[in-house]
């Protein structure tokens, strides 16, 4: 018989993670399934519609219970944002403190803060029961990096909580084998920590639609963030303008973030609106079809050791809607659009190199970027499948319940 696994994420739908169709799945596959989540607010830092301190705290959605604890929204400003953090941790402790919920196995998912691992941890130890972690944020390199944190007493509490959270965690899954080095390093031990790649849902898929062939469209997916470095497009936009004042090419940018508004200014300023499409946030089931309409598919991150340990989840949509990819990045993320022969790659500081190869693109045949985006779906295939990794959890989560 399977087992009910309590999930601990400060996000859940209607926010846009992958950690709602893995609840969807475990549902499928037998489990029962509870979520404890916040007020969903994420990325703009204001309360959905239909949702707040007093609608919507309970909800079954696709044969999983979510549970919403009081949070504040991120809204704008650092002071809002360590609210939000917070709230999520206190509202956890009074959770855990009265609920009657009896669950098998605490799961996880870690993307920043790593403060709402707490409240999982708490509970897991109050019932004797495994605690599994999927660490998608690297802490303390996340906040220092991100937020711009660097206060030594600050830096030195937050490793002490990321160490006891290790410690005390039965399994640690990770997104990247760099991810795995830097937890190990910290003296974890090697048993517990399990590379454990994203997959790409299923409705990310290859669509085969005519594009519009008097435009050759450059798009980006996900989070418009500090951490992803989008200011290099109106450059990019410039160079183009002024090395191939007739080119056709246009940015369409899919989502929401911190920086939009930013953004948007910077591209006004320049005189660049023509060259840029903001199609706002977008349901994940829907990525597809846009992605169908574009020539290839752009992620970035700023230059910075965390984001070369970094796999964003982007590539895995890119790769299996079948993109030919763009990419700004190091490390693991230069080595896996390399493998995969599924775009090119420049380094972050490296502008002309990034000019050069939006270059090459649009020079390409329909065959070499036919090639790429098959090469990319290989790839997908054989490295990120998504009924062979959830199998390998069900395994480990089946082995781990049976020794408590």
């Amino acid at each position: 018989m399977k087992k009910h696994i309590l999930v601990i994420s400060q996000y859940f739908y209607p926010e846009n993670f992958r950690i709602n169709d893995m609840c969807f799945e475990w549902v499928k596959r037998g489990y029962k399934v509870t979520v404890i989540t916040g007020i969903p607010n994420y990325p703009r830092g204001k309360f959905f519609k239909g949702y707040g301190m007093f609608r919507k705290r309970k909800e079954v959605i696709n044969g999983v219970s979510v549970v919403r604890l009081l949070i504040s929204p991120r809204r704008k400003g650092s002071l809002m944002l360590v609210l939000n953090y917070f709230s999520f941790v206190i509202s956890g402790w009074l959770w855990k403190t009265f609920t009657r919920i009896k669950a098998d196995i605490v799961f996880n998912f870690e993307v920043s803060p790593m403060t709402q691992a707490l409240p999982g941890l708490w509970y897991a130890k109050r019932r004797k029961i495994p605690f599994f972690i999927y660490v998608q944020d690297l802490w303390p390199e996340n906040i220092q990096v991100i937020g711009g944190i660097n206060n030594k007493f600050i830096i030195k509490s937050i490793n002490k909580m990321v160490d006891n959270i290790y410690k005390k965690s039965t399994k640690i899954l990770v997104t990247s084998e760099s991810f795995k080095k830097n937890i190990i390093a910290r003296g974890t031990s090697k048993e517990k920590v399990i590379y454990w790649p994203q997959y790409a849902e299923e409705f990310y898929k290859s669509l085969k639609l005519n594009k519009d062939k008097k435009t050759f469209n450059v798009m980006y997916t996900g989070n418009i963030g500090d951490a992803q470095g989008l200011e290099v497009l109106p450059e990019l936009a410039m160079m183009l303008k002024k090395n191939n004042p007739n080119n056709n090419l246009i940015f369409t940018l899919i989502g929401d973030g911190r920086n939009k508004q930013n953004l948007e200014e910077i591209i006004e300023a320049k005189g660049l609106q023509d060259m840029f499409v903001f199609e706002g946030q977008k349901n994940p089931e829907e990525i597809s079809l846009f992605l169908s309409k574009a020539n290839i598919a752009f992620l970035s991150f700023c230059d910075n050791e965390l984001f070369r340990m970094t796999i964003p989840a982007k590539l895995q949509t890119y790769l299996a809607c079948g993109k030919p990819i763009l990419a700004i990045a190091k490390g693991e993320t230069k080595n896996i659009i390399e493998k995969s022969k599924s775009g090119l790659c420049s380094d972050p500081s490296d502008i002309d190199g990034v000019y050069k190869n939006i270059v090459k693109f649009m020079n390409m045949t329909e065959t070499e970027l036919e090639k790429m985006a098959n090469d990319g779906q290989n790839y997908v295939k054989e490295n990120f499948h998504k009924k062979t990794l959830l199998d390998e959890l069900d395994e480990l989560i089946a082995q781990e319940v049976k020794n408590v």
